[in-house]
């Protein structure tokens, strides 16, 4: 057997080696702006995206609007499935004369939406605040139609509904200001 010398190892020029990087990356198509002018560092950050894309800048006072929303939300179910005669008896100042069934199943919804505001209390995406502030919004814009129509329908306005009608219009008009200021794009500077 005839004993082969191998050539010494070379060490690699660092230019050559830099220039060969780059054409790799140009190749896997990392390190060059994509269509929204974002440098990406590795394929693996490209594919998944960057996270700091999706953080979003919060209007002040949103985390403590929705943790207010979801405890009032979550009190007022608890009133309205425990004692649905005095629920009824102070918005409308007279006694109930049907089943408290429908008052319970009141206090069963708006616990399933307390459920979903306290998921929006917690939440870091902006759609899901978003949603929540939007189905907040969407009840409170209900509420306020159905109480004003069964008020005039009864033909009294007793102070507690005047009042129960003008928090309502209240809280619509402030969760959808935050709607509003939430989706609102900001300027790249």
């Amino acid at each position: 057997m005839s004993n082969k010398q191998h050539p010494p190892l070379m060490k690699k020029h660092s230019q050559t080696d830099l220039v060969s990087r780059l054409k790799t990356r140009k190749i896997l198509g990392v390190g060059g702006e994509d269509d929204d002018g974002e440098v990406h560092r590795s394929k693996i950050s490209q594919m998944l995206g960057n996270e700091i894309k999706y953080t979003v800048r919060e209007p002040f006072g949103i985390r403590l609007w929705i943790l207010i929303s979801a405890v009032t939300f979550s009190v007022m179910a608890l009133v309205a499935l425990v004692f649905p005669n005095q629920l009824y008896e102070v918005v409308f100042e007279e006694e109930l004369s049907t089943t408290n069934i429908s008052i319970r199943l009141y206090g069963g919804a708006l616990l399933s939406l307390s459920l979903v505001i306290w998921n929006g209390v917690y939440a870091t995406e902006k759609v899901i605040i978003q949603w929540t502030l939007l189905t907040e919004a969407c009840y409170f814009a209900i509420q306020f139609l159905v109480t004003f129509i069964t008020l005039a329908e009864l033909g009294v306005m007793p102070n507690t509904a005047v009042l129960l009608l003008l928090s309502r219009l209240l809280f619509l008009v402030v969760t959808l200001a935050y709607y509003y200021h939430l989706g609102r794009r900001n300027k790249k500077m």
